[in-house]
């Protein structure tokens, strides 16, 4: 080797080395806002993403911790902040929004951009980003029923929450004036703001290790690396256009979601022309927020080895008919967007199965079963008690082309669930029972992943309202190659009530919410099931004899 090719050899892995630890340097980022956090839903659950980027507003790095819902609208959010703030940036301003449009798609999701600043003096290098979902911003509160997304909330628009390191004490007194968990929300805005300052000065401490004025030299082998590796992978896919769809259960009246998945010129594009219109209520979903799991299913298939950047996500050209349900124009209600966002992804995958036949998994609960209630009740003193609480938890996966789907876990939110002992511990709530719910995963070779059936009631002298927002009830995850489908979901009480799958209702005193989660799809025909796992999984508990004998006589000749 000559040495000149020695040279360029050593840059690339000095290079390398600092990608790597750039990586370290925003895990580290979210991790201080999970620690920090007051909020359940991102401390226990994780509901949050964290990344930096260049001067530019493109990602460079992001965090392993945090939803994918986050991380892609989010990559796209910080150019909004770019473009209204260009040369209006000093030391020590923080920006903020929560608006759905520039955001990642509802209120509750809270964005929060700091700007890196080097040198003596101080020149713009960078952003630090980061989001997370609060417990509250107003408004009707988190659920479906609003008209407008002005009932849903308070929007923040693109604004600063600190200008040369003072706080808006405007915006903390308008929070203060229209949530309802005040300490947990302020508090959730300050946490953003500390793990953004967290990497700013894990950045710059590494940039002084290695010498660096600013990032712009690193981005760009990133980025080249990135954005090169995944048009290869997409360059090297069999031209055509595949199509798939899928029924779901909506609010007033049923969806169809369609795509269609062409790769072409090393880039993959993804039209959800054919998809049901605007609904009137809050189950609409933003474009950036179907990009963002768009993307994450294209990427998952194709190419889930290449890190997450604005590169890698460029060759990803995603479109949905302005005003079809997946491209809801302001001000269209939006508050549990995520409703149908986390079916995209089964969506998307449905129409990659000839790309990937190994790969693809059969469809499942995908779509968090959240559980936003309001615990009202009356103190030793007579005053009035009031908890907002949030709880989130998942259904089963689909089976896989070689393996059972998995029981009650979150794809493709990658959230994870509270555990009962600290949901008990910040309100009046008891939750009575949390299991694996039998005979919920689809026949087939493979299994689909078993739903949980959960009881949750309120302390004596407390009732509460639940904002229903559950999917998977009248259409249940199918299965693909010969599978069954997995158990629909069930709402109600424990006498027996019927409950709707969305809405605000009440459970009065005494009374008890009992859920049954969906589960997911088989893989494969039941037939050719070998008769030792129909077996285990009677005995483990996970299907009924009765059952296994429907599904699976085979295993009983």
């Amino acid at each position: 080797m000559n040495v000149s090719k020695k040279g360029a050899t050593a840059i690339r892995v000095r290079e390398q080395i600092m990608w790597n630890r750039l990586i370290a340097v925003v895990e580290e980022q979210a991790v201080t806002l999970v620690r920090t956090a007051f909020c359940t839903s991102v401390r226990e659950a994780g509901d949050l993403s964290a990344g930096v980027f260049d001067a530019q507003g493109r990602m460079i790095a992001q965090a392993v911790t945090g939803t994918p819902g986050h991380v892609n609208s989010m990559a796209e959010s910080v150019g909004h902040f770019v473009a209204k703030f260009s040369g209006k940036l000093s030391p020590g301003d923080v920006l903020v929004t929560n608006d759905p449009w520039m955001g990642t798609g509802h209120l509750h999701d809270i964005t929060m951009v700091t700007p890196v600043f080097r040198g003596a003096t101080p020149r713009l290098i960078g952003f630090f980003a980061s989001t997370a979902h609060v417990v509250d911003i107003g408004g009707r509160g988190f659920g479906p029923d609003a008209g407008e997304v002005y009932e849903e909330g308070i929007c923040v628009p693109l604004m600063k929450f600190h200008k040369g390191g003072e706080v808006n004490e405007d915006l903390i007194e308008i929070l203060r004036s229209n949530v309802r968990e005040r300490d947990q929300v302020i508090g959730d805005f300050h946490s953003l703001v500390a793990c953004n300052d967290t990497g700013r000065r894990r950045l710059e401490a590494m940039m002084d290790e290695f010498g660096l004025d600013d990032l712009q030299e690193l981005a760009e082998f990133i980025f080249e690396h990135s954005e090169r590796a995944t048009r290869e992978r997409l360059a090297a896919l069999p031209a055509g256009s595949h199509a798939y769809e899928m029924r779901v259960d909506g609010y007033e009246q049923p969806i169809d979601l369609r795509v269609s998945v062409q790769a072409r010129d090393g880039a993959m594009y993804a039209d959800f022309s054919g998809t049901s219109g605007p609904s009137r209520y809050g189950i609409n979903v933003p474009l950036t927020y179907t990009k963002a799991y768009a993307c994450y299913a294209l990427k998952c298939a194709l190419a889930p080895d290449i890190p997450n950047n604005w590169a890698s996500l460029k060759p990803f050209e995603i479109t949905a008919p302005e005003g079809c349900i997946l491209n809801a124009p302001r001000p269209a209600p939006v508050a549990v967007r995520h409703v149908l966002g986390h079916l995209i992804p089964d969506v998307v995958l449905g129409a990659l199965q000839s790309y990937r036949p190994d790969l693809i998994p059969a469809e499942g609960a995908s779509a968090l079963w959240n559980l936003q209630m309001r615990f009202t009740g009356v103190r030793p003193d007579n005053s009035q008690s009031r908890h907002e609480m949030l709880i989130f938890n998942t259904g089963g996966t689909g089976a896989r082309p070689a393996s059972d789907g998995l029981s009650a876990t979150a794809f493709p939110s990658g959230v994870h669930t509270m555990s009962s002992e600290v949901t008990e511990s910040i309100g009046p709530i008891i939750v009575w029972r949390k299991e694996l719910r039998p005979d919920s995963g689809g026949a087939g070779k493979w299994r689909g992943g078993l739903g949980q059936r959960i009881e949750i009631g309120a302390h004596d002298g407390y009732h509460f309202t639940l904002n229903a927002m559950f999917d998977r009830v009248a259409y249940p995850a199918r299965g693909h190659e010969g599978g069954g489908s997995g158990a629909a979901g069930k709402v109600g009480m424990d006498d027996g009530a019927v409950m709707q799958a969305k809405g605000t209702q009440l459970i009065p005193e005494g009374r008890r919410l009992v859920l049954d989660l969906p589960g997911g799809g088989g893989y494969g025909a039941p037939a050719t099931r070998p008769a030792a796992l129909v077996q285990r999984d009677v005995r483990d508990g996970y299907i009924s004899e009765t059952q296994a004998r429907r599904n699976y006589p085979h295993a009983f000749e």
